[in-house]
């Protein structure tokens, strides 16, 4: 997830900003938003938590690394922008496919 998050990093900078944050130094935050997983990436839009539908069942956050990262972050990004608090993903990753 790490080499996924540097190598967008410089894509995405006119939209987006990627934060690292240690769980171990801000606990209040893991059971308000379940953080247990060694890396998650959530998406914040004006200080308010933007959930994503990418058909997992886990709106929250993703814990898995994907490979079309910067397509997942431009739809949260414009669907933020119209004040929606569920952003649709652009293809469905439930484990019922195959990638």
């Amino acid at each position: 997830m790490d080499e996924v998050l540097a190598s967008v990093a410089e894509t995405i900078k006119n939209f987006a900003v990627i934060y690292l944050v240690d769980i171990t130094e801000v606990p209040d935050f893991n059971t308000m938003y379940e953080l247990y997983d060694p890396s998650t990436v959530m998406f914040f839009f004006r200080n308010k938590h933007i959930m994503i539908d990418l058909g997992t069942g886990n709106n929250n956050k993703i814990n898995w690394a994907l490979q079309e990262f910067i397509n997942i972050i431009e739809t949260v990004y414009r669907g933020a922008r119209k004040g929606r608090g569920l952003v649709i993903a652009p293809k469905d990753y439930s484990t019922k496919y195959r990638y």
